[in-house]
């Protein structure tokens, strides 16, 4: 048995490139690259040798997808290009960045079928699969997933969120036995008790995994030793190139271990954003973490308004009902008040609870009416953006992780860069657009279950939490 000997230095040029599975997943793992010093763009479109040449200097290439909420032949059809193109950049780490509460099943946002599509491009001997991630409180303990939420952890299928998801509700927490509902593949796993018997011992471990039909291995992820050992394993091993279908969790373990060997700066940072007026804000999530959030906001002096779903599923009312939403909002701006629309408040809100018999009464399939309900915020935002209100706008937020996709791709926005840090897994980015109202607009994209209960206020003020 041959054990790959270390590198000496980070080579130059790409050294990650991703397609992300949802738009807050791939900020998310911009800034961890972002925050180490290795400069990152996230496109919002598979880019072009134009798009590219515009970004020279950057170590780490993104693109922001939706395969989160689609089908494994949606799948099939979209993936491959994406990843064909992501191939012919060279980085020695492929990534298929998934969200670090796993959301997956095998007919909707299927991980398994994403490593099956992907490892066609890069042919390694083995596909590492990184999700604890600590600076999020996601940790992966003997292939378990776990999450912390104020302050209490929960194995996921018992995560007081993620158990009860609309989409893709998390009924079991070991990854292997979720993933063999999605592929065929050989899965094994690296777990913590080797990774702390040491290099060569998890080395010898990985070494002993690999073969010709490429397993995903994954490795636990608890505290920063099984994190930085993880990001050696699969930086160490990544031989001619590697495909991973991790969370930031690659991200993190990989820049752990860089900054061990002395490869880039010993600490991370961003630097700090500064307050503005008011900033425009809307919302897609169920999440109990942001209803919180709304309620602070309310609480603090935003104009929250409240969007009738029924209304804008139905083309007879919409126009009307998205026309009320932005005369509120210019309203508020006017006032110096930031305007924040939402479409629900928790998982407990009427309007969760009653979607599917409001869909059914639009006459829509309930995954087509929650689309519908993203296109309306996004037209909502747009509309607040384009009228004279928005020539004030310097920065606006977007929560949830499918509104996110659906809002940032109507905006005219080439691609994304991270500009400052606010709460950890949502930067603050800057907007790149040949539209000269969007071009160096400031956003946030955030996922559910991120940020503190005031972050909406933290994205106004430009706070760090």
């Amino acid at each position: 048995m041959s054990l790959l000997p270390e590198s000496a230095q980070l080579p130059q040029g790409l050294l990650l490139s991703y397609y992300g599975d949802d738009f807050t997943g791939s900020t998310d793992a911009m800034e961890v690259m972002s925050a180490a010093g290795l400069p990152t763009v996230l496109f919002l479109r598979t880019p072009d040798a134009a798009m590219l040449a515009r970004f020279p200097e950057v170590r780490c290439i993104g693109i922001a997808g939706s395969s989160r909420g689609r089908s494994p032949q949606w799948m099939e059809e979209h993936l491959p290009q994406a990843f064909t193109a992501l191939a012919a950049l060279g980085a020695p780490v492929m990534q298929y960045k998934v969200c670090s509460t796993f959301d997956s099943s095998p007919e909707t946002g299927s991980i398994g079928r994403a490593i099956d599509i992907g490892t066609r491009h890069l042919r390694g001997d083995w596909s590492p699969m990184v999700v604890g991630a600590p600076r999020l409180k996601r940790y992966q303990l003997f292939g378990n997933l776990f999450a912390a939420v104020d302050g209490q952890g929960y194995r996921l299928d018992r995560h007081p969120t993620m158990s009860r998801h609309p989409v893709t509700p998390m009924d079991e927490a070991d990854l292997r036995r979720h993933l063999r509902r999605q592929t065929a593949r050989r899965l094994e796993l690296v777990d913590m008790l080797q990774l702390r018997d040491g290099a060569v011992q998890a080395q010898a471990r990985l070494e002993s995994l690999r073969g010709g039909d490429a397993p995903v291995v994954l490795i636990d992820v608890l505290d920063d030793e099984t994190q930085r050992q993880a990001g050696r394993l699969v930086w160490e091993g990544r031989g001619a190139g590697v495909f991973s279908a991790s969370s930031s969790g690659l991200q993190y373990a990989l820049t752990a271990y860089w900054r061990e060997r002395g490869w880039i700066a010993a600490q991370p940072s961003l630097p700090k954003a500064g307050p503005v007026p008011v900033i425009a804000a809307v919302s897609g999530s169920c999440s109990p973490v942001t209803a919180g959030q709304i309620a602070w906001a309310r609480e603090h002096g935003f104009a929250c308004l409240r969007m009738d779903l029924p209304a804008v599923l139905r083309p007879e009312r919409r126009t009307a009902e998205l026309g009320r939403l932005v005369a509120a909002a210019d309203a508020a701006i006017a006032g110096g008040r930031s305007p924040l629309v939402f479409s629900a408040e928790g998982p407990d809100d009427p309007a969760v609870a009653g979607f599917d018999d409001i869909a059914a009464q639009a006459g829509l399939a309930r995954g087509e009416a929650a689309r519908q309900v993203g296109i309306a915020l996004a037209e909502t935002l747009r509309a607040i953006l384009d009228g004279d209100s928005g020539q004030s706008l310097q920065r606006i937020a977007i929560a949830g992780g499918d509104s996110s996709g659906e809002v940032a791709s109507a905006l005219d926005i080439t691609a994304l860069s991270v500009c400052a840090g606010l709460a950890p897994g949502a930067p603050l980015c800057r907007a790149w657009s040949d539209n000269s109202r969007r071009d160096g607009l400031e956003l946030v994209l955030k996922g559910g279950q991120v940020g503190a209960r005031s972050f909406f206020g933290d994205v106004r003020e430009g706070a760090v939490n």
